[in-house]
């Protein structure tokens, strides 16, 4: 930095692509934001944000049984995990990898007993 200034960490301060150090978001009076100012989650929350989706992608299915994404798609491969496929105009379908949450609680099921 041309002022020779260092972070607090011993490195050069960090600045945006202006060349503006980069500071911390405060609330009035230099106070840092206060978490009961923020209301409830679900007063905040737009209506499609508080619908559970039904059908998984290949890394929320994983995240969901606490597995890989390679796990789930070698699953999917051996015929244990059915994946949902959405049919297109044409004859065609969708190509991403959908997971039913059922079918998913239905494995882990299986596995428990």
């Amino acid at each position: 930095m041309p002022d020779g200034r260092r972070h607090e960490l011993g490195g050069p301060r960090p600045t945006d692509r202006l060349g503006n150090p980069r500071r911390t978001r405060k609330g009035p009076a230099g106070q840092a934001p206060d978490a009961s100012d923020t209301g409830s989650l679900v007063d905040s929350a737009s209506p499609s944000e508080l619908i559970t989706p039904r059908l998984l992608s290949l890394r929320a299915a994983a995240n969901y049984l606490g597995v890989s994404p390679w796990t789930v798609r070698d699953l999917e491969a051996k015929r244990v995990l059915k994946r949902v496929t959405v049919p297109l105009p044409g004859g065609t379908e969708l190509r991403k990898l959908l997971f039913d949450k059922l079918e998913l609680d239905r494995l882990i099921d299986v596995w428990r007993s």
